[in-house]
């Protein structure tokens, strides 16, 4: 296999937050056990206005990095006990297999511990709608805790190395 490609998606209106924080951190974790993986990181924020234009050249071509690649982070914050409604409009411009052959990896921040099944039973299935694979359990981080994000995503990695590295065929 070639050098894999890695796109994280930041669903968060509020660019450059927590939420990107702790995606960019994830993907960094997975591109250190995946030699020489390339990452891509795509703020739909910077490109809110244009998710509902069939024609705006920068939302295809982030549509085709994230089709595209082997491996993906998909992540939001929690609103409302689900994903963001900016993500929803950007996973909707696919069709029902338009993730397949994408390893994808969901993950969520929310301000309580009460939310932490929402990426399990919000993101994850849209995901598998759209064709990903989803061998791992999602991520989740309680925001105010991301003073110990190095240690979630351990704890996390832990039980995830093994199968994300298997599906991205190195493992």
């Amino acid at each position: 296999m070639n050098e894999p490609t890695i796109v994280v998606v930041v669903g968060n209106p509020s660019p450059g937050g927590r939420t990107s924080r702790a995606a960019k951190a994830v993907a960094e974790k997975i591109a250190e056990s995946a030699d020489g993986a390339e990452v891509t990181f795509i703020e739909l924020a910077h490109v809110a206005p244009l998710l509902f234009d069939p024609d705006a050249t920068e939302v295809n071509e982030y549509l085709v990095a994230l089709a595209s690649s082997d491996l993906a982070v998909i992540a939001s914050p929690t609103y409302k006990a689900s994903f963001t409604g900016l993500l929803k409009a950007f996973l909707d411009r696919y069709g029902s297999d338009g993730l397949a052959g994408v390893v994808a990896v969901p993950l969520m921040l929310g301000a309580s511990p009460i939310h932490y099944l929402a990426p399990e039973t919000q993101l994850r299935p849209v995901l598998i709608e759209l064709g990903a694979t989803v061998p791992t359990r999602a991520f989740f981080l309680v925001d105010k805790e991301i003073d110990r994000l190095d240690e979630q995503i351990e704890s996390w990695w832990a039980q995830a190395e093994k199968p994300l590295l298997r599906s991205l065929g190195l493992g």
